[in-house]
């Protein structure tokens, strides 16, 4: 499995967003520490995603950075991206790893200590925990888990957890304390008036 960097930029592909703009900004600020997972919105149609999906890998392989597309799997396959992530709608993990193989990466949703050890015994190889906040990068989420929701989950499990949900630069140091491995951004970066420099003050909060 490639090396888990501790920032995963979500791709913000809504009205109005410039994903592979902010990716430009954000790699040579961010680079190993990045990840990238490629979503689209539910409106989308695979070719969209793949044409996506095939532009943010020509961004990231010179500098070694995985993409994983989230949900729609047969894309990252496709593309030959690194693997991918699953949401709780999505297909369930066991499935998940026997279509990407043993040796993608996948990453699952989990905000709750049963749910995430059992997407861990089914083959995730790190967790997307969360919201820890309120959002409005994605519509229908469940209520806010907070600091110690991570916390709980860090402590059942022992693969990377990656918390997600309203996560800025001033949120990391609490969560890193709680045991969050890295933190996974939309708005944070694709909102911000200077990704490059968001990019580096969450780099900076993730790593000292």
């Amino acid at each position: 499995m490639p090396s888990l960097g501790r920032l995963h930029l979500i791709t913000d592909t809504r009205p109005g967003r410039d994903p592979l703009a902010v990716l430009d900004a954000v790699l040579p600020v961010a680079r190993t520490e990045l990840v990238v997972q490629v979503r689209v919105e539910d409106s989308a149609t695979d070719r969209q995603a793949y044409e996506l999906t095939r532009r943010v890998l020509a961004r990231c392989t010179p500098y070694g950075v995985p993409c994983l597309v989230n949900d729609r799997l047969h894309v990252g396959l496709a593309t030959g991206a690194a693997g991918g992530h699953v949401g709780a709608d999505d297909l369930p993990v066991a499935a998940a790893r026997q279509v990407l193989g043993p040796a993608a990466v996948l990453g699952a949703t989990a905000r709750e200590p049963a749910t995430a050890l059992a997407a861990v015994t089914d083959g995730a190889s790190y967790l997307g925990v969360g919201p820890c906040r309120a959002t409005t990068s994605k519509d229908g989420l469940p209520p806010p888990i907070g600091v110690a929701g991570v916390r709980a989950v860090v402590e059942a499990v022992e693969v990377p957890v990656i918390a997600i949900g309203g996560v800025t630069a001033a949120d990391v140091p609490e969560l890193r304390a709680a045991g969050a491995y890295g933190v996974a951004v939309i708005g944070a970066l694709s909102g911000a008036t200077d990704p490059a420099r968001a990019a580096a003050d969450l780099v900076r909060a993730l790593t000292w």
